[in-house]
């Protein structure tokens, strides 16, 4: 492995569990800022915008400002003012992350041109789905910031959006344009963000698909961690293997950090 520059951190199941801290996780990042790796959280969490997750990650001990949070609302946001210039878009996801979506124009009413998914939530109800279904049929594109079929909270795993982008694909007969993880452009931007290459980064993640083998195929080197929501079985039926294989971000540092010799 070439000398990793910087790191690339997914945060949901990663460092927390329901923005409660993983064991060990704060003081992993600590070391690693100590040995003066870079760092990004880059994130799929589309309920918080980035101030929202940087403050609340900074509550609970995290070393990490604003500037380090890279997220797939803004990512999002970017993709539309450069694919979709001026466009109506109707916004379908849970929690509000209008700040992160500058310069996009959200309807409420009437048709739109463009049908943007974020995470899913007591909002994703038969009516505002059909609604979506309509807007599809007659022509509007379909934006999702992610396509996470589940997450993993405090209670187990929840259903997230993907299992809705994948019934609304089969019956608008449309594809899902995606703009978080695991869109190449989404990476590139993180990498670009940190200024460095590929090869100098690394990325960690409990999503062995969305996460890891995603920032491989970009030429990232890919560290799943077992916690989060981390299936054996999803690890074994991958399309790809991860390039290391950690049970928590704790142990992150061991792998990168070389100690300093004996005198």
């Amino acid at each position: 492995m070439e000398r990793i520059r910087a790191v690339l951190i997914d945060i949901d199941g990663v460092l927390t569990v329901s923005w409660k801290p993983l064991p060990g996780t704060v003081a992993a990042m600590e070391r690693a800022r100590a040995a003066g790796l870079r760092l990004a959280l880059v994130t799929n969490n589309t309920s918080r915008t980035r101030a929202a997750i940087a403050a609340r990650l900074a509550d609970v001990g995290f070393p990490v400002g604003v500037e380090d949070v890279l997220s797939a609302p803004a990512a999002t946001a970017a993709y539309l003012r450069e694919h979709c210039p001026g466009a109506r878009c109707l916004l379908l996801g849970s929690g509000d992350v209008r700040d992160d979506l500058s310069g996009i124009t959200l309807v409420d009413d009437g048709d739109a041109d463009v049908v943007v998914l974020g995470g899913a939530g007591p909002e994703f109800t038969y009516e505002a789905l059909n609604r979506v279904f309509h807007q599809l049929r007659r022509g509007a594109r379909l934006v999702a910031m992610h396509r996470n079929l589940y997450w993993r909270t405090e209670g187990g795993l929840d259903l997230d959006t993907g299992a809705y982008i994948e019934g609304l694909e089969k019956a608008a007969r449309t594809k899902a344009e995606v703009t978080g993880k695991p869109a190449p452009a989404f990476f590139e931007s993180a990498l670009a963000h940190l200024g460095v290459d590929a090869s100098e980064a690394l990325m960690v993640g409990d999503d062995i698909e969305a996460d890891v083998l995603a920032a491989q195929r970009s030429g990232i080197v890919g560290v799943l961690v077992r916690t989060g929501k981390y299936l054996p079985d999803t690890h074994h039926a991958a399309s790809g293997t991860p390039d290391h294989v950690l049970d928590s971000f704790a142990d992150l540092p061991d792998l990168l950090i070389t100690p300093p010799a004996s005198p």
